[in-house]
């Protein structure tokens, strides 16, 4: 038995270089058939934070509705606020700290990352803790996180630890009045948002 193996892995050996050996081998070359061949372009990013952002998190439409005049009669009265979702993908378990910018107390963790989220917008003339709208007058937009806290603009809110994994995060929007005229019509805003990892 022991002759047997040998034998069959000389004579494999032995064909191997003969095989490797032959110049007329090559790879077919088919490029000019029709339909037969293709491109990929690839690229990816390598990112460095506790947690991706969810692709259909990144860019969203909100649609507020329509809010009667009648809603919004006195400075400050504010239309039902919407849910504005956000979708934390891969949140990877580690250390984390952050400071609160408003109350000084310092949040951290072993196990779990410590993120903050930044809402960047024009502010309203008269409330500058309103997003300033376009198109109407007499409102501007108030975030607020899921505690009901105000978010200040530009400023980073209120550290929140991740879990590992995947994470839901929830801010509500709604249209306030202010002291300008209140005017009817269809309005927009942009905000812009930041994810910071301590």
């Amino acid at each position: 038995m022991k002759i047997t193996g040998i034998a069959v892995v000389l004579a494999g050996l032995l064909s191997a270089p003969l095989w490797a050996a032959d110049d007329n081998w090559q790879v077919p070359n088919n490029w000019q058939v029709e339909g037969a061949n293709g491109v990929l372009n690839i690229s990816g990013v390598l990112s460095e934070g506790a947690c991706r952002l969810a692709m259909d998190s990144a860019d969203q439409t909100v649609r507020l509705g329509v809010t009667p005049l009648a809603q919004l009669a006195q400075v400050g009265a504010r239309a039902t606020a919407t849910a504005v979702t956000l979708r934390l993908r891969d949140c990877l378990r580690g250390s984390g700290a952050s400071r609160d910018e408003r109350t000084g107390n310092l949040s951290w963790g072993r196990q779990q990352p410590v993120m903050t989220m930044s809402f960047l917008a024009p502010a309203d003339a008269d409330n500058p803790q309103l997003v300033k709208v376009q198109g109407v007058s007499g409102i501007g937009l108030r975030l607020v996180d899921s505690q009901q806290r105000d978010v200040r603009l530009g400023s980073r809110g209120t550290p929140q630890f991740v879990s590992p994994g995947d994470e839901v995060l929830v801010w509500y929007v709604a249209a306030e009045r202010t002291r300008a005229p209140l005017q009817a019509g269809a309005y927009r805003a942009t905000v812009n948002f930041r994810l910071s990892y301590e």
